[in-house]
């Protein structure tokens, strides 16, 4: 069997992205993509059932109807239920006993991007080894699935009610009740714009609702978790007691407190394990995040007797660290958090909801609940560069590091990694003096620039504290 060479992978980090109607989101290679998914599927299963549904971009369902047409000429039967948030394919495949899932998303991408995320028979992302299985299929027989017949696609409404279902009414808790709080809610004009707004007024909140009227073109566009200034503004005029936004397929969120300061996922994680160790439900005491999350988050958990798992980045890293720990919740700091009691990847919504009953189980404001986690001065600096050699196997670059991690010592972080979708090299330093941390990283920068850079002024750099 022959390899794809590099430049024909389908797969990164979270799926296929790309332009759409271009390869390899065009027509042909979508529907041969369907005819492989359904005859590896199967295989295992005859007929098998696959989840089909995506967020809110103009080409969402033309890719559903070439993947479903694909899918059909296998023996699969694709069952597509319109717009829907990724979460909610991995969900309903359980719920259905499906044989996978499909999300047709871009994530926080705005157009003409689109994308694939698959899902297995338990919910779970695609591992790589069976994305490089189906890759090879694809590489080997691009004869197949030649000139498919598109049919037009017959939408089941059940399944979007069964995933606000879920959510309104998780196993084995109470149920949510947001009786005399007020919050703001952005869906990105996403997946979660028919969902999000609906749901909390029916729990009781009063819902302050923004972009939640796409019009396949203007998902994530200025709005947001990638613009969270638009839903910290209307917190703020509205007296609201929490601030929510998704991204566009609504499998992350982050937040705003009482006072109109954002809160990522770091906070959303140190709240939520805070209330499940409260109530004796957090075993092991311990959570995952990536190398990305704050040091701030670390030492707030500490104060709290919760240990925190650090991994690589990506949520399926996540899940899988979690999965080998034996451990609950884990997230990253974009706002991807998962519950592995009751979801199998990163779920905005039903973190929102976690949140919010926090929020009103402590009857306090979210800023003084979150005062025990005060955020490390962080640089994240991204360098464009010629090719990827190990990091460490740059001597001016390794002496660099090790420099730095020795002037930190136990007072801050580096963590320094290449892109796993661009030609950069990323630099993140954590520190308690933001300018200490911004010299550190300028020496650093210009070291991987002597070595491996593709332009001198090719980097940027971000500050948070």
């Amino acid at each position: 069997m022959t390899t794809p060479p590099p430049s024909l992978r389908l797969f990164g980090t979270d799926g296929i992205r790309a332009p759409f109607g271009t390869f390899p989101l065009d027509r042909q290679t979508v529907a041969r993509l369907g005819f492989h998914l359904g005859s590896m599927l199967g295989e295992e299963t005859p007929q098998p059932l696959v989840i089909l549904g995506g967020d809110t971009r103009q080409s969402t369902e033309p890719l559903c109807e070439w993947i479903a047409a694909g899918l059909r000429l296998a023996g699969a039967r694709p069952c597509f239920g319109g717009t829907l948030p990724t979460p909610a394919i991995a969900l309903l495949v359980r719920q259905r006993r499906a044989a996978a899932g499909v999300a047709i998303s871009a994530s926080h991408n705005l157009l003409p991007d689109n994308g694939i995320k698959l899902f297995d028979h338990l919910g779970f992302k695609w591992q790589e080894p069976a994305e490089e299985a189906l890759e090879e299929r694809l590489f080997n027989h691009p004869e197949q699935a030649e000139n498919v017949a598109l049919t037009a696609l017959d939408l089941d409404s059940s399944l979007a009610k069964d995933y606000r279902q879920a959510l309104e009414k998780p196993p084995n808790r109470e149920p949510y009740s947001f009786e005399g709080l007020r919050f703001v809610i952005d869906a990105a004009n996403g997946a979660a714009s028919s969902f999000a707004t609906q749901i909390f007024r029916d729990l009781g909140a009063e819902v302050v609702s923004l972009h939640d009227k796409p019009d396949g073109s203007n998902i994530n566009l200025d709005c947001g978790s990638t613009h969270p200034e638009v839903m910290t503004r209307a917190v703020v005029e509205a007296g609201a007691d929490l601030g929510i936004a998704f991204d566009g397929d609504a499998d992350r969120v982050i937040f705003a407190d009482e006072q109109g300061v954002v809160r990522d996922g770091d906070a959303a994680l140190f709240l939520w394990a805070r209330a499940l160790k409260k109530s004796a439900r957090l075993k092991p005491p311990k959570i995952v995040a990536t190398s990305m999350s704050n040091l701030g988050l670390e030492r707030a958990l500490e104060g709290e007797s919760i240990e925190l798992v650090r991994c690589g980045v990506g949520d399926r890293t996540v899940v899988n660290t979690m999965m080998e720990a034996g451990i609950s919740l884990g997230g990253e700091q974009s706002g991807h958090i998962v519950d592995l009691r009751n979801s199998t990847t990163g779920d905005g919504l039903a973190t929102a909801l976690q949140i919010a009953s926090v929020l009103k189980a402590e009857g306090r404001p979210l800023s003084e609940l979150l005062r025990p986690f005060v955020r490390f001065p962080q640089v994240l600096s991204n360098v464009r560069v010629t090719t990827k050699p190990p990091l460490e196997s740059l001597p001016s670059v390794a002496a660099v590091a090790r420099e730095v991690a020795t002037r930190l010592g136990t007072r801050g972080r580096l963590v320094l990694r290449y892109s796993g979708t661009e030609p950069l090299a990323r630099v993140m330093i954590e520190g308690e003096d933001q300018d200490e941390i911004e010299e550190l990283a300028t020496t650093l920068i210009e070291a991987i620039r002597q070595e491996i850079g593709a332009d001198s002024s090719a980097s940027t750099q971000e500050t948070s504290s």
